[in-house]
């Protein structure tokens, strides 16, 4: 670790540099540090909020009958909970992501995670409040709106704070860590919906009052989370980097009672520069990478689908076709979240060992096929709810660690000034085009009881899911163990990075 008392190499560089220029080691001390308590509050910090997003989503989407029954409290019907209520909330997250993601690279990653979680737990809370069905969607798009730029500040931060060697498994497990949410929320919504603990018009408000409450826990540890270095550096603020760098490195030393060995590699080189316009975003996304562009927009697409349309629509599936209990689909959706997050889990570490591509067009190809067989046995009437839940947990746990590594991917392709955005507008195209037509197409078909039609949502998923792995295997990137700077220079440095 630097010594406090003496100037750090990259002050010390400061003086031989031309005007505006400063050198700085900040990435590789970075990525040199051990894991410690340092990083599992930025973890816990940033990472959990991926459950309160779960815990909602399968709750909304386990309750859809219930809100639609008499007496619920709320004029609105089991369709537009899990169609226009469902594409609303994806609408909003669009908007959201590119709205925060833009404010995000501006402004910085810690100003931008408060201020995201303040208007999702804000209009959550307000949620519950409902009463007819267009403050419902109201509601559900600012509350999108709050976790579509949750996605975009927080996996920024994420990747630049965590080092190179760890940093699949962590962004995997982080986001996978949606799905410990949803389990809750499926067992959450067992109790709310049972009328002899609570009344027909009280368990779905409580259902949102607990996010509320523990959305306001994570807000408080999240004050203690740092501005991401890297962004300080690129923005002028050089001083303030150095000191969050020095910070964790005195704690890593004395948690560990080890000096830490020198960064290294030579310093990196940085102009400053003023704020980049969108019209600069742009042709850094296309011009300057475009194989990655389309990379990410297959990835994205493809995930988008799938997931939301399962996780609006599953319950759908079971009472429709295996005439399961309202109250008792978040049984199978909790067997479902859990082969979710042990995809990530248990395949996070190959990302970094065997690598981003393999395992990315692994995953991916593998649910598309592991669906396909599904959809062909549900044609012919070889499942039941038990078999039918059996076999989306197996396509899910594929499927789980490829969607989470679309996440990984776009936001360690692209130049550091442009990360938050980037991560952004994949989210937001990708999740337009397959977030908000799979609810609206997949539960279209699935809600019409015919057989053949929910095969075929199910092939359509498949087929996005194998056509985004196939794009993987031809022109991912080998991104495992490599730090940022080096996959994609910051465009701020005095010497950028070749075009892709």
């Amino acid at each position: 670790m630097t010594d406090p008392a003496k100037p750090s190499p990259s002050s010390q560089r400061r003086h031989a540099l031309p005007p505006g220029t400063v050198a700085t080691d900040v990435p590789t001390r970075l990525d040199r540090l051990p894991w410690s308590r340092w990083h599992w509050r930025i973890v816990i910090g940033l990472g959990t909020v991926w459950i309160l997003d779960g815990l909602e989503v399968t709750i909304v989407g386990n309750m859809a009958g219930r809100l639609a029954q008499d007496g619920s409290g709320i004029s609105i019907t089991t369709a537009q909970v899990t169609t226009v209520a469902a594409a609303v909330y994806v609408a909003g997250a669009c908007t959201g992501a590119l709205f925060f993601g833009w404010l995000t690279d501006r402004l910085g990653r810690k100003k931008l995670f408060m201020v995201t979680l303040a208007v999702y737990l804000a209009a959550t809370a307000v949620t519950a409040l409902s009463w007819t069905a267009w403050f419902f969607f109201l509601c559900r798009f600012f509350t999108g709106f709050g976790i579509g730029g949750e996605y975009a500040a927080i996996n920024s931060a994420i990747d630049e704070l965590i080092p190179a060697r760890l940093r699949g498994r962590i962004d995997l497990i982080i986001n996978g860590s949606f799905w410990i949410g949803a389990g809750l929320g499926a067992f959450a919504s067992i109790a709310l919906l049972n009328t002899s603990l609570f009344a027909t018009d009280v368990g779905w408000r409580l259902a949102f009052a607990i996010g509320v409450v523990l959305g306001l826990v994570i807000l408080l540890v999240r004050r203690h989370v740092p501005e991401s270095p890297r962004w300080l550096f690129t923005h002028g603020r050089a001083a303030e980097a150095e000191r969050v760098v020095e910070e964790a490195e005195r704690a890593v030393e004395r948690e560990t009672g080890h000096r830490l060995p020198p960064p290294e590699g030579p310093p990196l080189l940085i102009r400053e520069r003023e704020p980049i316009g969108f019209a600069t975003i742009v042709r850094t996304v296309i011009v300057r990478y475009p194989r990655r562009t389309v990379l990410g927009l297959a990835l994205f697409v493809g995930q988008a689908f799938l997931y939301n349309s399962v996780t609006f629509g599953y319950a759908t599936i079971l009472t429709t076709y295996f005439a399961v209990p309202e109250g008792e689909t978040g049984y199978y959706f909790a067997v479902i979240a859990v082969g979710n997050f042990l995809g990530p889990l248990l395949l996070g570490h190959l990302f970094d060992s065997v690598g981003r591509k393999p395992m990315i067009a692994g995953t991916y190809l593998g649910s598309g096929l592991l669906l396909f067989g599904t959809a062909a046995l549900f044609q012919r009437g070889a499942l039941s709810a038990t078999t039918m839940t059996a076999c989306w947990t197996a396509v899910l746990f594929l499927a789980s660690a490829g969607a989470s590594a679309a996440y990984l991917t776009v936001s360690e392709i692209f130049p550091l000034e442009t990360r938050a955005m980037c991560i952004a507008f994949f989210y937001a195209v990708g999740t337009a085009v397959g977030g908000i037509s799979g609810p609206l197409l997949f539960n279209g078909l699935v809600s019409s009881g015919e057989v053949s039609d929910t095969t075929l949502a199910f092939c359509v998923g498949a087929a996005l899911m194998a056509v985004a792995g196939l794009v993987e295997a031809a022109i991912g990137v080998k991104a495992e163990r490599r730090g940022l700077e080096s996959l994609a220079a910051p465009l701020s440095a005095v010497r950028p990075s070749a075009r892709d």
